[in-house]
């Protein structure tokens, strides 16, 4: 009886090897789910990537200098431009997990060639001067930190290349989460910085206007680092890399918001510490992001210009992977070539060919001597600002095609809040222009 029907089961035990169809075959312990605060840790991927790596060495200049210049005035827009991102972001990864494809594979489909070429136009534009940005921002954070330039900046752009070149996307993926720890060093900077907070509270939530040309400018500049283009392109293309099925798209929202969210909380911790510190003191000429940790030594400490400098470095790092990975995946898309961090360089040559170049030629102009950080800082933002128009148009039409989105097509109130983003967009860009061109 021990061989028929009724012998008792065998216990299988993991780490024991079976035999099937002859081959032996090692037994793995089943994963169970996460629950509980690993569960929330679980779903966080491209959303928060995407939206903390816009918090870049560009962002944090551009945000010292509005802090520094005009104190918490501008905390009121930054709120609703957190809306504004949340609502964009979101709309990203719904598209690629309704369609499975890039935003540029969309445009050339539905729109042609033509159009493609000028989105890819506008985002090799703006994302070549980011890039540059970034490199710039580890040099500069590495200095602060004790650590020449020449040494920093040559070996955060080997590590990025050898972590996608020869990494898979849910590593690179890990990684990137890992960066984004840095990005405590801010609220602690706030912290130590000591601000008035019935002023940060008065400039949330009562809006402050001025008509002059450089206002106008810092308006443009905080909306184009709060919504850059490179965070929509990266998302929705790693929504596609990472394979998400639409019953678990819920994940994904929650995902995109919670990155949304913690994105400008970081921007709110910028302006907050320059404010309380430098802008309250009178120090308004800040001319990088390194002033910017320089200036808070002797009005905060030691300790508050290190975090400063360190928050500075891992957002640059970040930046520095993700920035390349969107321009590497829009341009493939646009032209139809393989892509995907999860191919080798054989298969997707003009991939990790174009994602290559950008990183060697960004840390090339970083190094390059004389530059004018702040000046490049600043006017990569306004850039930003002026191109965004193109991919969030875009966006909202794709978005509403019932054909294409099917169930997870725009509803009516995100439709009108994306809109509303275009005309708060389009509105800034125009009434600057109008103001440079009749001042």
């Amino acid at each position: 009886m021990s061989g028929g029907l009724l012998a008792r089961p065998r216990t299988i035990r993991p780490g024991l090897r079976m035999n099937v169809r002859g081959r032996s075959v090692k037994l793995r312990r089943l994963r169970r789910a996460p629950v509980g605060a690993m569960r929330w840790l679980a779903i966080l991927g491209p959303g928060v990537i995407a939206s903390v790596a816009g918090d870049d060495a560009g962002g944090i200049g551009t945000t010292s200098a509005i802090g520094a210049r005009v104190g918490y005035e501008l905390l009121w827009l930054l709120l609703i431009l957190t809306v504004s991102l949340a609502v964009v972001q979101e709309m990203a990864a719904r598209m690629g997990a309704a369609t499975g494809r890039g935003l540029l594979d969309l445009v050339r489909e539905q729109f042609g060639i033509g159009w493609a070429l000028v989105a890819v136009g506008a985002i090799m534009i703006g994302n070549g001067g980011v890039i540059a940005t970034e490199f710039a921002g580890i040099a500069a954070a590495a200095e602060l930190l004790g650590v020449s330039a020449y040494v920093a900046v040559p070996t955060s752009a080997a590590l990025v290349w050898v972590l996608v070149l020869f990494g898979s996307y849910s590593r690179a993926e890990r990684v990137f989460l890992v960066m984004t720890l840095a990005f405590l060093a801010y609220p602690a900077a706030v912290v130590l910085a000591n601000p008035d907070w019935g002023a940060v509270v008065h400039g949330a939530l009562v809006p402050t206007m001025h008509g002059d040309t450089a206002y106008l400018l810092l308006i443009v500049a905080l909306i184009g680092t709060t919504i850059t283009p490179y965070q929509q392109l990266f998302q929705q293309s790693a929504v596609v890399e990472k394979g998400v099925a639409l019953r678990h798209y819920a994940a994904e929202r929650t995902d995109a918001y919670t990155g949304a969210v913690l994105g400008n909380v970081i921007w709110a911790c910028v302006i907050i510490a320059t404010a309380a510190t430098l802008h309250a003191r009178g120090a308004t000429d800040i001319q990088s992001a390194s002033d910017a940790a320089e200036a808070l030594r002797p009005i905060a400490g030691d300790s508050a210009a290190r975090l400063f400098a360190v928050g500075m470095l891992g957002a640059s790092l970040l930046a520095a992977g993700v920035v390349p990975l969107a321009t590497a995946y829009s341009v493939s898309e646009a032209f139809g070539f393989r892509k995907g961090v999860g191919l080798d360089f054989r298969r997707a040559p003009v991939f990790y060919g174009l994602f290559s170049a950008l990183i060697v030629i960004g840390a090339a102009v970083a190094l390059w001597p004389a530059i004018p950080l702040i000046s490049l800082l600043v006017g990569i933002q306004v850039l930003n600002g002026f191109l965004l128009p193109v991919v969030l148009g875009f966006m909202l039409v794709l978005a509403n095609n019932a054909i294409l989105m099917g169930s997870l097509r725009n509803t009516t109130l995100q439709s009108v809040l994306g809109w509303g983003t275009l005309v708060l967009v389009c509105g800034a860009v125009l009434v600057l222009l109008v103001s440079q061109l009749m001042p």
